[in-house]
């Protein structure tokens, strides 16, 4: 076939006449409209006339190409005509036709000249099946009509040459200068248009040889692609959530790096059925993410295309997934990188999954894996996370806040996110957007539908402060660590718990950052604190005493700082009874009173300001100016010694008058920083309601006393946690030596190339010598004379210092009870209270009031013994007596007279007897009643009288009937 018969010819196509002669509708491929030459008039440009050809029975192909100018029959015309070509069906013999345009001045007719030039075409010989005609091109000036060859079975047929005289157009006109096609105008005008240009016939050549290989490469790629689409779609199994892989998790590890504390990310992903999950509630889903998802198959290809056309036109990358697509995203673990070949098989998926299951079923699959932030994956967790409720209780306003938070709901270093805590001014415009799609959709606001929420109806979440605790496997008695490991990934850096710029949050690096962390917590002794304090075991201290009842137990490496065992409760997405809290107000919680277990920072801050435990110390009870009551000794009058008490016999009887006066004498605030050089990160005041924190991280005793920790601070009044004493212990017990307590040994990350476990932070020991280590060594050679009188004693002779305290809810019964202590090769604080706020009395299942030595004590003998169980034994320091043994205040009583024995007969009655042995002295006292809340210095409340207990009771009134908060 030559050029002019080629339907895909530069030349152009001429319209077909119907059958009839009339004009017809479509060329020869079945386009309508005109036809125009290739290089004749700009496309757009109307045409002054058209070549056509009527068929007239079977024959050859009849094409024509080229434009002509012809004069209409009727008067001069008015300038070329540009004719396109079209392959005509088969034609017997007949005329090629050609319109050409008006007359000047003569009126348009259509797009078709006045007139046409006919040219007679003869059908082979036989009317066998014909050749083909052809109809030239014509020039500028002439309407050229090419031969027409007509071939078949007797051969071929040659039509001459036509010739039509040139006539110009008027100027403006068409053809004429300045006109369509003229010399001047838009377009190139016959021949000559093409004359002039000699090198276009090159360019339009070229072209159709780049285009053909433009068109022949993309052939070739959707044929390929449809091959990878096809074998993608038919090997592609589809599965269910219950059978695909969770998102990468982490794993938390005990110190031996086998035993597993914790699985990050398995117990927060709580699956609910689509019947459980509201109708606003997958509606606020879709007028977010998919708008059309009840109306598409899966897959939204006009968002397919305006995506597509958005990013090649340089606007934003936009994905157009739809909910089904996004669901096989996060249901797939191959569907993690953000690929178009990704994207290709996502939408694969869609489709099948949309073949698969309804579309109750995708959005009940959907809404159990999507991430809604704060390490809640699944609209479950999310809702228990951002307002405390199960699915079925979420409103219109938190289905619509809780659909927001899809699109981002953690920051990144272009975007805040929508989650309302960290971005409040986004995430309230992101929900007023979702509810303008279900307002537009008719899913509210529509008759039997809910009414939409107004801007004032705006819900408030939860605070962000614990999400973690809620979000994912902490609900175990190990729970309480993970929030630890939290922490110290934040202060090592690798995350943020406070939202800061361009870091991931931590809640989201462990749940989804694929960690391995080794922790400093022994299995044997976590299992042996467990054991001993935890209700639910059998044989447990607490197993059958009364349920209001609650113990926490720490131990901690002297020589590390590390952590070995912690129990701070049952679930670490509860309240932590050994370490610090925040309640629902944001308030800061978590310290227990002390009561005379604190007396070991105020005799080692005597000790370091000179003051020898041999000194002598009044122990009668007095009312000091301001206080309503007597600072007492638990009851027990001014005890054994009276007047004349060594510092040394005082804290091992737990008396509280002396170490009133000793702390009145070095001032509150030496007995502060003693507390803090030890350990003490944090206490509590008790003349705020609720209590205030104190960071003395950053106070030191003189900016915090004598206000708002006055002299009572020498005997325990004011809380600290189970975690800072045990800390302060075991700085102790390292001769003075100050390691911080802390979780984490170190955090691994695998190396997804080569799969090789990598170090991304370590432990990094930083001991400091805070107290003196003579000071140290003498406050142990006072504690270790305490637990065997207490019957506390350790198995097999083991040497032990310890401390009992004990602080009163009221004059009658105890709200803190407390055991310390430690060995060279460990230092362990117990505590045991209330968990019920109703219920802040501690009283044991006999009715008796629990002091220090009692449930706290048989607690912390039962778990050293465990934990020290095959450990070399090693010994305790001595008493010195080091310093002024004269700096108390105490008076040396008169020696004894010895009254004058009459004569008398033996067998007189009135004759005195011998007198008996010594009685036997009473063990250690409990500390006296609770002083009040002290005021100012000037203005102090006075200490109530404590009960009777056994050298532990701290005595005090709590400044609240509760002894803390919890919410």
């Amino acid at each position: 076939m030559n050029s002019y018969g080629d339907p895909s010819s530069s030349r152009g196509r001429a319209q077909i006449p119907g059958a009839n002669g009339d004009p017809g509708t479509a060329d020869a491929y079945g386009r309508g409209g005109d036809a125009r030459g290739n290089g004749w008039s700009p496309e757009g440009t109307a045409q002054g006339g058209r070549a056509s050809v009527a068929p007239r029975g079977a024959g050859g192909r009849a094409s024509v190409g080229g434009s002509a100018a012809v004069p209409p029959r009727g008067g001069a015309a008015s300038g070329s005509a540009s004719v396109g070509s079209a392959s005509v069906g088969r034609a017997g013999a007949g005329r090629a036709s050609v319109p050409v345009s008006p007359a000047p001045g003569a009126p348009a007719a259509g797009r078709a000249g006045a007139g046409r030039a006919s040219v007679p075409v003869s059908p082979a010989s036989g009317g066998a099946p014909a050749g083909r005609a052809s109809v030239g091109v014509g020039s500028a000036g002439r309407a050229s009509v090419g031969s027409a060859a007509v071939g078949g079975l007797a051969g071929r047929a040659t039509v001459g040459r036509a010739g039509v005289a040139p006539v110009s157009g008027g100027a403006g006109g068409p053809g004429g200068p300045g006109g369509p096609g003229g010399p001047a105008g838009p377009g190139r005008g016959g021949r000559a248009g093409r004359g002039g240009d000699p090198n276009a016939v090159a360019r339009a050549k070229k072209r159709r040889r780049i285009n053909m290989l433009i068109a022949g490469f993309a052939v070739f790629i959707m044929l390929a692609g449809i091959g990878v689409v096809g074998f993608t779609y038919y090997s592609t199994t589809v599965m269910l959530p219950e059978q695909l892989p969770l998102p990468l998790s982490t794993t938390v590890y005990a110190k031996d790096n086998k035993t597993v504390l914790a699985k990050l990310g398995e117990q927060n992903r709580q699956l609910v059925k689509i019947a459980d999950i509201p109708t606003h509630v997958q509606d606020a889903v879709a007028a977010a993410e998919d708008r059309n998802f009840y109306r598409h198959s899966g897959v939204d290809y006009k968002g397919i295309a305006r995506a597509a056309w958005n990013n090649l036109s340089g606007g934003d990358k936009q994905g157009a997934s739809t909910i089904t697509q996004q669901y096989a995203r996060n249901a797939y673990e191959s569907l993690k990188d953000d690929t178009y070949a990704r994207k290709v098989k996502e939408a694969i998926l869609a489709s099948k999954l949309s073949d698969e299951y309804t579309k109750s079923e995708i959005m009940e699959h959907y809404l159990n894996v999507i991430y809604f932030g704060r390490g809640a994956y699944g609209i479950e967790a999310a809702a228990q996370t951002y307002f405390g409720v199960p699915t079925k209780k979420l409103t219109v306003a938190q289905a619509a806040v809780l659909a927001a938070l899809i699109k981002q709901p953690v920051a990144s270093d272009t975007h805040r996110g929508y989650d309302p805590a960290v971005n409040p001014v986004d995430a309230k415009s992101r929900w007023t957007y979702v509810l303008d799609g279900m307002t537009a959709e008719g899913w509210i606001n529509a008759p039997n539908r809910p009414q939409r929420p107004t801007d004032a109806e705006y819900p408030k979440t939860l605070s962000p402060k614990n999400a973690g605790s809620a979000a994912f496997g902490v609900k175990s008695p190990r729970g309480n660590v993970i929030n630890y490991v939290r922490e110290e990934m934040e202060q090592w850096g690798i995350c943020t718990n406070s939202e800061a710029a361009g870091k991931v949050s931590c809640v989201d690096a462990l749940r989804d950052g694929g960690y391995r962390i080794q922790t400093t917590i022994d299995p044997k002794l976590q299992t042996a604190a467990e054991n001993t304090a935890m209700r639910a075991k059998k044989n447990s201290e607490l197993n059958d005493q009364p349920k209001n009842l609650m113990a926490a137990v720490v131990s901690i490496d002297p020589a590390t700082g590390r952590v070995l065992a912690y129990y701070g409760g049952d679930s670490g997405a509860d309240f932590d009874y050994a370490g610090k809290n925040t309640d629902s107000a944001g308030n800061l919680t978590g310290g227990h009173s002390p009561g005379s277990s604190f007396k070991i920072y105020t005799l080692a801050a005597a000790i370091n300001e000179g003051i020898s435990v041999k000194s002598h110390w009044d122990a009668t009870p007095f009312k000091p100016e301001g206080f309503k009551n007597e600072v007492q000794n638990a009851g027990r009058g001014a005890g054994v010694c009276k007047q004349w008490c060594t510092l040394e016999e005082s804290t091992v009887r737990s008396y509280n008058v002396p170490f009133f006066h000793v702390t009145e004498k070095i001032g509150p605030g030496k007995v502060v920083d003693m507390a803090r050089a030890a350990g003490v990160t944090t206490m509590w005041t008790t003349s705020d309601n609720p209590p205030k924190p104190i960071d003395l991280t950053k106070k030191k005793g003189e900016d915090v006393a004598p206000a708002p920790f006055y002299h009572v601070i020498g005997y325990g009044q004011y809380p600290v946690t189970v975690l800072d004493h045990a800390n302060g212990l075991a700085t102790l017990a390292n001769g003075g030596k100050y390691n911080k307590a802390h979780f984490v040994l170190k955090v691994q990350k695998q190396n997804v190339d080569t799969g090789q476990w990598e170090l991304v932070k370590g432990e990094q020991l930083k001991p400091q010598q805070r107290i003196r280590a003579e000071v140290a060594k003498e406050v142990t050679g006072v504690l270790k004379q305490i637990p065997g009188p207490n019957s506390r004693s350790l198995a097999n002779g083991r040497e032990a210092a310890g401390k009992t305290g004990t602080w009163e809810y009221d004059s009658k019964h105890n709200a803190h009870a407390w055991m310390v202590g430690y060995t060279p090769q460990i230092a362990t604080a117990v505590w045991v209270g209330s968990k019920d706020p109703k219920k802040p009395q501690i009283i044991d299942k006999d009715g008796a009031d629990i002091g220090g030595s009692k449930l706290p004590g048989a607690i912390w003998q039962r778990y050293m013994n465990a934990a020290l169980d095959g450990e070399d034994k090693e010994g305790l320091p001595s008493v010195t007596g080091m310093g002024d043994q004269e700096a108390g205040n105490g008076t040396e009583p008169a020696p004894p007279t010895q009254p004058e024995q009459p004569n008398c007969d033996p067998l007189s009655i009135f004759c005195p007897q011998t007198p008996g042995g010594p009685g036997t002295p009473g063990g250690p006292g409990t500390p006296p009643g609770t002083p009040g809340t002290p005021g100012t210095p000037g203005n102090p409340t006075g200490p109530r009288p404590g009960g009777n207990d056994d050298g532990g009771n701290g005595g005090g009134l709590l400044p609240t009937i509760a002894p803390r908060t919890r919410e």
